[in-house]
């Protein structure tokens, strides 16, 4: 069952709730819910909410898992190429001394 946001327009509730995609709307503030001391009886609205996420499992959902096995040996191939070797060692850089300022008599 789908979850639907509401807002209250007497009170400003806003609230979620459970129900079928074929149930009608609801047109008043739920009793439970009204902020209100005696219950209101206001008028709802139901709002665009930000809807859930969706979480992809298993194998397929990405890019890389519908690749041929041509396209995965070319991509392997290109980083080896521009990959440096694993035995080589960054270039140190040389220290020069600063220069001192001339000292002013």
């Amino acid at each position: 069952m789908p979850t639907y946001e509401y807002a209250c327009a007497k009170c400003g509730q806003k609230f979620e709730t459970f129900q079928p995609i074929a149930a009608a709307p609801l047109t008043t503030c739920p009793k439970e819910l009204c902020r209100q001391k005696r219950w209101g009886k206001g008028k709802v609205k139901r709002v665009i909410g930000a809807g859930a996420g969706l979480l992809f499992k298993g194998s397929g959902f990405y890019i890389t898992d519908s690749r041929s096995e041509g396209y995965k040996a070319a991509a392997k191939k290109d980083t080896k190429e521009t990959a440096p070797p694993a035995n080589a060692t960054p270039a140190k850089a040389e220290a020069k001394p600063a220069a001192k300022p001339a000292k002013k008599s």
